[in-house]
């Protein structure tokens, strides 16, 4: 293993529940840097209903990087208003010309701002803390990367107060986000609530201590159906006109009026609902494997320094995952935010329809992670257990 090839040379693993342990994960190389990505007041355009921008921005930032990158794997993690990466060196000077350009395009395309910063792990870890890694394979053909050791959530909150800064690109040209959908409908929880959990290790908890506590959770979760998954067999709905199909137009358009864009996708939307309604292959298209492929290419859970769910829960389920954390946090092992709400979301990334290598961000659809990560931050800004 080189540092160029850490990531793509990384074992991964197909036990979701063995990520709790510490020794899951490997430090990233001392000459990567690490990029972090936010959008600011995003509780207040979830206020106004813009939740589902939120997320497009989010998983427009790891769209527009693997495009960057052709395909070559580098670890990213969605936020939901956000997402964070790490590259090598020589990947270095792609990423920030990434970020200034997408910082520009959020602001003219959506008129929301996005903040952008890259640091080196040289300074991380002299904080006395760590970025380490682990691939979760979901199948043969996609894995999602697995953060902890504190260094992420660091040097988000150094972004948040302006350092690393990666400055906007004004004369970008606009992000190459092929591949980028938002067109499902959200969907309706099965057992009553949407559940989205942030629970993130509190300053002097051992690695140890929060694994246990994360298994006690995942073990929580696993008593619902299908883990708490909250994306059916079936897949989400496709109505017609798809609810996203704006935003996919203004994320995909290029140079094109956003009309031109909108009137290709709409077309485009009405042969793929005929295909998905019939269920009948077209070609090399299979709709029933496509939307097998999205049930288990979709992250509906993630160690992100710390651990986050997106839960189709009973409430007697999410009562006891309350129940849990508030009991851990008052022995001091954890900060956390709880989240409830009718219907989860999805936004996808489709390099091609008719390969198995799509991938799909889950959240919740009314504030999801970000309002978990909201009332963490008033609770434990209150000096309270949060909840």
């Amino acid at each position: 293993m080189t540092t160029d090839t850490f990531y793509s040379s990384l074992p991964s693993t197909r036990s979701f529940d063995s990520l709790a342990a510490p020794e899951a994960f490997a430090p990233l190389p001392p000459d990567w840097h690490l990029c972090c990505t936010d959008i600011v007041n995003s509780t207040g355009l979830v206020a106004a209903g813009r939740y589902k921008t939120v997320n497009m921005i989010g998983a427009a930032v790891i769209a527009a990087m693997r495009n960057a990158l052709e395909g070559e794997a580098f670890p990213y993690i969605f936020g939901g208003d956000g997402a964070s990466f790490a590259v090598p060196p020589r990947h270095k000077d792609t990423a920030k010309e990434v970020l200034a350009g997408l910082r520009s395009w959020t602001e003219a395309e959506y008129g929301v701002s996005l903040r952008a910063a890259m640091l080196p792990m040289g300074w991380v870890r002299a904080e006395g803390l760590d970025v380490r890694i682990a691939r979760y394979a979901v199948s043969d053909h996609a894995d999602f990367a697995m953060f902890n050791g504190g260094g992420l959530a660091w040097a988000e909150a150094q972004m948040k107060a302006g350092a690393f800064e990666v400055p906007a690109a004004p004369q970008a040209e606009p992000p190459d986000l092929s591949g980028l959908s938002c067109r499902w409908s959200n969907t309706p929880a099965r057992n009553g609530i949407i559940l989205s959990v942030v629970a993130q290790p509190a300053p002097g908890t051992s690695p140890r201590a929060f694994a246990r506590l994360s298994a006690e959770l995942l073990d929580l979760a696993s008593e619902l159906a299908e883990d708490g998954h909250p994306v059916p067999d079936g897949g989400p709905k496709l109505r017609f006109p798809p609810s996203g199909l704006t935003l996919e137009a203004r994320a995909s358009r290029g140079k094109l009026p956003v009309i031109l864009r909108k009137l290709y996708l709409v077309s485009h939307s009405l042969f793929a609902g005929l295909i998905f309604t019939l269920k009948r292959p077209v070609g090399a298209f299979d709709p029933v494997h496509y939307l097998s492929v999205l049930k288990a290419h979709s992250d509906f859970r993630k160690f992100d320094d710390g651990l986050k769910m997106t839960l189709d829960c009973t409430p007697a389920i999410s009562t006891r995952i309350r129940d849990r954390l508030q009991q851990a946090a008052g022995a001091g092992l954890v900060h956390f935010g709880l989240h409830e709400q009718d219907a989860a979301m999805v936004t996808c990334i489709v390099p091609s329809p008719v390969e198995d290598d799509h991938i799909h961000f889950v959240d919740g659809a009314d504030g999801g992670y970000t309002q978990a990560a909201a009332n963490l931050a008033a609770a434990f800004g209150a000096g309270k257990n949060p909840a």
